[in-house]
């Protein structure tokens, strides 16, 4: 008897992801969110690579976490080989959410040195969170190219991946530290430093590093 009001609860959830009231699209994840349902995987996938609030964005991911990662990891998966770089973004941060380390083979270099900042940063966050065990070497030392790229808040995540993936990732980052290029070089002390005193902040760590290496200390030891 109630089943026609459930479904007019779920048409009004799911033309509400296309509200122009981002409060109305956050309710609308929600309640997707909270009675998951396969039907629903495809629209929150495809509002993800469009919606414009990062709230709402973290709420449709939140939402497809509910469902089943046996429907939700192939669909993101398709999405993380998509020419729109928000839904790659949103798609590899989804998968970092769910944890299903079969999407691993989709972390690819590529990724991980995508030319935009936002998918960048989501490969290296979710490279670390499904690297198979035994593997992070040969993650710290992908992830090590990437030290010097863009501004402070692109490397600080660089910096906070790395050091996620605990000392095997040492050699790697002692090895940039003798990098020719300065930025790449103060990236890599700064990381040292957070690595060893994990309540430095990074911005005091960036700036003492591009000092050393501005006076040919650190880095210039081991030339």
């Amino acid at each position: 008897m109630t089943r026609p009001r459930e479904d007019t609860s779920t048409m009004r959830a799911l033309q509400g992801l296309e509200n122009n009231s981002s409060s109305v699209r956050l309710q609308a994840a929600l309640a997707l969110g909270t009675a998951p349902a396969p039907e629903f995987i495809g629209k929150l996938i495809e509002r993800c690579a469009s919606e414009p609030e990062f709230s709402v964005r973290e709420m449709l991911t939140w939402a497809l976490t509910r469902h089943a990662a046996s429907m939700t990891v192939p669909l993101l998966l398709d999405e993380v080989g998509s020419g729109c770089a928000q839904a790659r973004s949103q798609a590899l941060h989804t998968l970092s959410k769910i944890g299903d380390r079969r999407a691993w083979p989709a972390i690819t270099p590529a990724l991980l040195s995508d030319p935009d900042d936002e998918v960048a940063r989501s490969a290296w966050r979710a490279a670390v969170v499904l690297v198979p065990e035994g593997q992070e070497p040969e993650l710290a030392v992908a992830l090590a190219t990437q030290l010097g790229r863009g501004e402070r808040e692109t490397q600080l995540s660089l910096s906070r991946a790395l050091i996620a993936l605990g000392e095997v990732m040492l050699p790697a980052l002692g090895a940039a530290t003798t990098a020719l290029d300065p930025r790449v070089r103060a990236h890599a002390i700064a990381t040292e430093r957070l690595w060893r005193d994990p309540n430095a902040g990074f911005e005091c760590a960036i700036e003492e590093a591009k000092r050393m290496v501005a006076l040919g200390g650190a880095g210039q030891e081991g030339q």
